[in-house]
């Protein structure tokens, strides 16, 4: 069963395919398509080539300087950007941060920092998680005491992604710890510049430096970088992480490695033999298939459901959740279809011209994460049974 897309959104998508096609510099497809490291260089030099053609800020409507999409539109431009070996654009400045200025933010915080996340002048990172406050994060206890015209700010964040790419940052702090955990919070913004502002890196199993801890001693904000009310931030919270949890599950980079799983599948291993035509392994393939489209008949509805202007509830749990699992299986499934080349004598692991099979252990290993960040999966299944169930 294949989807079927409007004349518009067909052209549209072709649109963006050739785009990618002609303006991706090919030293950063190969670099995507071989699951090697990128560095801030490779995200902000892609960023930048998007912001020439007015598609950075490619959810903002167009009276923020966005091209002014619908839903289904962004969903086609991502997909198409995973599929066609782009560097990922982090999703903390342009998905998350901008549009909750463009529904929280005054006019002089839109006005100035708008313009700088378009042109990938600024990276933000996202202070929410602590060590005692991951899924549970209300019980953050970050505190931001008000001194004059300023916040001051003590405590500790963890798993901050690029953090040490980043020069800003959105955090969460306890304003008020005399009210109820969530009512007592606010939402502000602070320069990683800062005194005060020690970042630590922590190196994932893969052993890529990716996520960080943040330490704050008495680090000094002024009040005009609180966005929306004080004490109030609980509300900027839930909607950055309805965002982030539509968009975790990524679903073009899953189609994406879906595509090099059945190439792999299909060529001649050491015996002369395909993977593919293990009747078992073909199973799983084929399976995969099915939850990846079942996966997106799903977003597509949110989408549309989105574009008729109804809020989103369960459903992006479900997307989080479900998106999530699909992109560990098939990462494990890849490390089941190179693992002849990891183990056999001579093996093309520790052949730097086909470094292909090591990273995807990386990939692996790195993506155990996906069912713990924005939530877990297992605080997922809690939304969804009260949320959507009654449970």
């Amino acid at each position: 069963m294949k989807l079927s897309w409007s004349q518009d959104e067909t052209d549209f998508r072709q649109e963006v395919r050739e785009f990618i096609a002609t303006h991706l510099p090919r030293v950063l497809r190969d670099k995507v398509y071989a699951h090697q490291e990128l560095g801030r260089k490779d995200f902000v030099s892609w960023a930048r080539i998007l912001n020439d053609r007015g598609w950075m800020g490619w959810n903002w409507p167009v009276e923020f300087g966005g091209p002014g999409w619908s839903p289904i539109q962004t969903h086609i431009f991502e997909e198409e950007m995973w599929i066609g070996g782009a560097p990922e654009v982090f999703a903390f400045g342009p998905k998350m941060l901008a549009p909750l200025l463009m529904q929280f933010g005054t006019n002089e915080q839109r006005d100035y920092l708008l313009p700088r996340i378009r042109s990938a002048e600024d990276w933000w990172c996202q202070g929410y998680s602590e060590p005692n406050a991951g899924s549970d994060l209300a019980s953050l206890r970050t505190a931001a005491v008000i001194d004059g015209d300023q916040f001051v700010i003590n405590g500790q964040k963890a798993w901050t992604t690029y953090g040490h790419y980043a020069n800003k940052m959105f955090l969460l702090a306890r304003t008020d710890p005399d009210v109820p955990k969530q009512k007592g919070i606010s939402f502000i913004l602070l320069d990683m510049e800062t005194p005060g502002i020690t970042v630590r890196p922590v190196v994932l199993m893969d052993g890529v430096h990716e996520v960080n801890e943040v330490f704050f001693d008495d680090v000094r904000v002024p009040l005009s970088n609180l966005v929306g009310e004080l004490n109030k931030g609980w509300t900027c919270a839930k909607a950055l992480l309805a965002d982030e949890r539509i968009n975790a599950g990524k679903l073009g980079r899953t189609k994406r490695e879906l595509r090099l799983l059945k190439r792999i599948a299909n060529r001649p291993g050491r015996n002369g033999q395909r993977l593919i035509n293990d009747l078992r392994y073909a199973e799983r393939v084929a399976r995969i298939e099915v939850d990846i489209l079942a996966l997106e008949y799903m977003t597509l509805r949110l989408l549309s459901d989105l574009s008729a202007g109804k809020v989103v509830g369960a459903e992006a749990s479900l997307l989080k959740w479900r998106g999530t699992e699909i992109a560990q299986a098939i990462s494990l499934m890849l490390v089941d279809a190179i693992a002849p080349d990891l183990h056999a004598p001579g093996s093309t692991a520790t052949n730097p011209a086909d470094p292909l099979p090591q990273a995807l252990v990386r990939q692996y290993l790195n993506w155990r994460k996906l069912a713990i960040y924005g939530g877990s999966n297992e605080v997922q299944h809690n939304i969804v049974a009260k949320a959507a169930l009654g449970l």
